[in-house]
Formats: C-alpha cells, sequence, structure tokens
C-alpha cells in the first residue's frame, strides 16, 4: 500500500506540472486575480485534506483501497459473492464508483447543508488546474465515508479502487485546467470524457449553469441524466465564475475555511 501512495503522489504531481505548463502556454481565460495568491490558498487547502485523510485513518484503519482488501479477504460485498472475472470487476468498479462520485456532487447541490461546504470550492473566481484540489476538508472526509462504506457493500477488487482514484485526480485536474482545446478535439473528447469547457460551464455564477454538468471523468451521467449543458450563456471568455455575492475574499485560507459556517 506504501508504493501504491508514492505511485499515486507521482502520478498526480507530474500530471499537475504538465496541465499547469499548458495553461501558462495556452490559456482559456484571462485571470482575475494572480494566480501566486490563489494557488498559495488552493494548495494549503490540500494539506489540510491530507491531514484529515490521515485523522481519519486513525479512526478508520482502512480508507477505500485497505477496506477493498478488507472486504476481498472477509468475503464481503456483491462482487466477492458474484466470483467475477477480474477485469470484469475492475471495469464495472470505475464505471460504478464514476456515477456514485457523480450523484455526491449533485446531491451536495440540493441539499443546504452540504452546499455550504461543496460552495467553499465553487468561490474560486479563476478556474485552473488548483481549483480541482480546492474542497473543504470536511467534504474531503464525507466523500471518503462513502467511498469506503461503497466498498464494503460492492466488494470491489482493490486494484479498480485504485485505478478509479488515479482516473478520478487525474481526469478532475484536466477538466479544472485553464487550457485551450481545439474545438474539434473537444467535441469529441467530450462524448466520453468530461472537458475543461465542459466543466467550466459548471463554475458559472449564475444557478441554472452551475447546476449542470456534474461530471468529474465520464461525461455520459450528464447526458443520461439531463444535465448537461454544452456552453455557458455568454462564452467561455466572457463568462463569469465563482458566486454571485462574492469578492476577492476566497483567495484568503482563513475565509476559506469558515465560509460553509457564514450566512
Amino acid at each position: 500500500m506504501e508504493n501504491e501512495a508514492l505511485f499515486r503522489l507521482g502520478i498526480f504531481i507530474g500530471l499537475f506540472a504538465l496541465l499547469a505548463m499548458v495553461e501558462a502556454a495556452a490559456p482559456r481565460r484571462a485571470r482575475t486575480q494572480p494566480r501566486s495568491t490563489r494557488w498559495v490558498t488552493n494548495w494549503a487547502i490540500i494539506i489540510l485534506d491530507t491531514l484529515t485523510l490521515r485523522l481519519l485513518a486513525l479512526a478508520l484503519p482502512l480508507l477505500a483501497a485497505g477496506a477493498a482488501l478488507d472486504a476481498e479477504a472477509q468475503g464481503w460485498g456483491l462482487m466477492n459473492a458474484m466470483n467475477l472475472p477480474g477485469w470484469v470487476a475492475v471495469i464495472l468498479t470505475i464505471l460504478i464508483f464514476d456515477f456514485a462520485i457523480w450523484a455526491q456532487h449533485l446531491i451536495t447541490h440540493k441539499i443546504p447543508i452540504l452546499w455550504r461546504f461543496h460552495r467553499v470550492h465553487h468561490a474560486d473566481r479563476d478556474i485552473d488546474v488548483t481549483t480541482a484540489i480546492r474542497f473543504h476538508p470536511v467534504e474531503i472526509a464525507l466523500s471518503m465515508l462513502l467511498k469506503i462504506g461503497l466498498v464494503y457493500l460492492l466488494g470491489p477488487p482493490a486494484l479498480g479502487i485504485i485505478l478509479f482514484e488515479i482516473i478520478l485526480n487525474g481526469t478532475a485536474m484536466f477538466n479544472h485546467a485553464n487550457i485551450r482545446l481545439p474545438l474539434p478535439l473537444d467535441a469529441v473528447l467530450r462524448r466520453v470524457l468530461v472537458t475543461p469547457d465542459m466543466h467550466r460551464v459548471h463554475h458559472s455564477i449564475h444557478r441554472h449553469e452551475h447546476d449542470s454538468n456534474y461530471g468529474f471523468a465520464l461525461s455520459i451521467w450528464d447526458r443520461m441524466f439531463r444535465t448537461y449543458i454544452p456552453q455557458p450563456e455568454k462564452g467561455h471568455e466572457e463568462m463569469e465564475i465563482g458566486l454571485e455575492w462574492q469578492d476577492d475574499r476566497p483567495s484568503k485560507l482563513g475565509w476559506s475555511l469558515l465560509l460553509p459556517f457564514r450566512k
């Protein structure tokens, strides 16, 4: 499990650096705030998220991948009972958990107490690769608890969980990145994957737009459940990102962490 964590960290850092360089070379939108200020805050948040998961691991000795190994050893979960071929179980794991994260994302927009925490992510006035890591520690902990519960219910293979986590983190950074894809390429990619232009609609200040395009990896769920909006009304260069009532305070760490508790 230690090698798995280092492997995932290496992929994360490598992909982050690559996308950050592409953003600098071919940005989709002009920034509204200095990158240095926002990046310090967003990176501080992910450090706090990581510490939160470490603390959670003290209370729950097994997080998602470890829980999958435990479920397999105990024979718990639907997939373990069905004795599926390994490759089938891995594919099903990725699909089911991607749908679960899509559904969780939708629910955080619909339930007021969950939206209070999720709006920390939406408060970012620019959207770039660091926005993908800007989630309140409470939301990160709740998401992990959901995944652990699903693992014990479904009994997926640990390899499927590890691949899902890598895909989720990678696609989240990709579709939050401020990069300009050729429009024909975007049109092809979004048939399967959530592209930056597709997900940027979700960060609009307008409620009818940010209540759409909930996917992180696969675009099929938004099409299937009719929550898909192809483009923002004002276009990508002119659309406003963030929350309607905000100012420059989301770039401050303390303000962002306390946002769920403000009226």
